[in-house]
């Protein structure tokens, strides 16, 4: 029996989507145009990168080889023939762009259900759900109540918030109602309790999350979210991978905000850390003491927080090459039989339009001791990859996906 380790980029994605026209989004390539930016130069930042993308160990995985599957593109300094390991691209068909879809197609529930959504108008929130809300949190009211980015929110609402009281509350394009208060000011125990208030006035509209947003400083300008976002989420209507190595006995150690997606349902120990370095950090070390049958399952959640969803080309391109460089740690932690397997959830492409994920493939990397480069082509479901895990666990495979380990 061997052991797997799961990497999620959190919005790591390298176009193609069959159906991105349906969500805007035609024509979007995260990796893609990260890589097209770089070449002409519009990937520089001094004091941070330079010059053309360069990825030369997940390239040696198949990377510039799974964009050229998932989207024709021939992404500048991505060329090259892979050297080891299985990649291919791999297809959402689940009905949203957003984190709990992507997470839990990849575990073997891909979402065959319509998310409930916020009109885009302001206000956008339904009077009887905010009313209900301040009758039972006993608030003096709300900010915001639109769609906006999460940092352009506060700016914009942080002084008032101080100065009032009142919570901001704001949605996206995703299924999610976000809720900012001050960490310290407004206590961030106190963030918790009303956003759990929220989580079940929301149930009703299938809204997939409701997120706390803590934040610090004391004027515009300084304002400054922290690491203590958290997540509820809908449980997954079917069991996924998680839940059926948990029910086997198997060890199951997920990093970052993976056991807020998943509900903490099959999620094993959990282990929070702030930041891309530190999150890997996690994994690697949560990776040399799994035992055999087990799961180590991270999402890296910088690319998409970070740099994504602020449309910042030159700090993704760093972060992809600063996770590049750390490729040889991730092999050298694998054991004979072990397996590893980068994907990402969604794409959230920094050239493009708007501040939200965008629909697209995602790249698959699968390797370890012993496993030849070859490609698996342009796979029909994320599942795909529980299925994969499943088959070389030893487990019992799902309803849903099919292995290509």
């Amino acid at each position: 029996m061997s052991r797997a380790l799961l990497i999620v980029l959190d919005s790591v994605g390298i176009g193609g989507a069959p159906d991105a026209a349906r969500y805007g989004d035609a024509g979007a390539n995260t990796v893609g145009h990260i890589a097209l930016a770089c070449a002409s130069g519009k990937g520089d930042r001094p004091g941070l990168r330079k010059g053309p993308l360069h990825l030369p160990n997940l390239v040696a995985l198949g990377l510039g080889e799974a964009i050229r599957l998932a989207s024709g593109l021939a992404a500048p300094g991505l060329a090259g023939t892979p050297s080891m390991g299985l990649h291919g691209a791999g297809t959402e068909t689940s009905n949203g762009k957003d984190t709990p879809s992507g997470h839990w197609e990849i575990a073997g529930f891909p979402v065959d259900f319509e998310w409930g959504y916020f009109p885009h108008t302001e206000p956008c929130f339904q009077p009887w759900l905010i009313a209900e809300f301040l009758a039972k949190t006993g608030l003096p009211g709300i900010l915001g109540d639109k769609h906006a980015s999460g940092t352009e929110i506060i700016e914009e609402f942080g002084e008032a918030h101080l100065a009032s009281g009142k919570p901001i509350l704001y949605t996206s394009a995703d299924s999610v109602l976000q809720i900012a208060a001050h960490e310290t000011v407004f206590g961030l125990a106190r963030l918790y309790e009303i956003c759990a208030v929220m989580r079940e006035l929301t149930r009703t509209l299938a809204i997939g999350r409701v997120i706390a947003r803590p934040f610090l400083g004391e004027t515009r300008g300084a304002f400054q979210r922290t690491a203590n976002r958290k997540d509820w989420a809908i449980e997954p209507a079917e069991p996924t991978i998680l839940d059926r190595l948990t029910g086997a006995g198997r060890k199951v150690i997920t990093i970052g905000k993976i056991g807020d997606i998943f509900a903490h349902r099959g999620t094993g120990e959990e282990i929070k850390a702030a930041g891309n370095t530190a999150l890997l950090d996690a994994a690697l070390t949560a990776f040399e003491r799994l035992p055999e049958g087990g799961l180590v399952f991270a999402n890296l959640i910088d690319f998409d927080v970070e740099y994504g969803h602020r449309r910042d080309v030159p700090g993704y391109a760093a972060a992809l090459e600063a996770f590049d460089r750390r490729i040889p740690e991730i092999m050298a932690r694998l054991r004979t039989d072990d397996l590893a397997i980068i994907t990402a959830d969604h794409g959230n492409d920094p050239t493009w339009r708007g501040t939200d994920h965008t629909r697209e493939r995602v790249p698959i990397l699968a390797f370890g001791p012993g496993i030849a480069a070859r490609s698996i082509g342009v796979r029909d479901s994320l599942a795909d990859i529980a299925a994969s895990l499943a088959h070389h666990l030893g487990l019992e495979a799902g309803r849903k996906g099919t292995s290509f380990a």
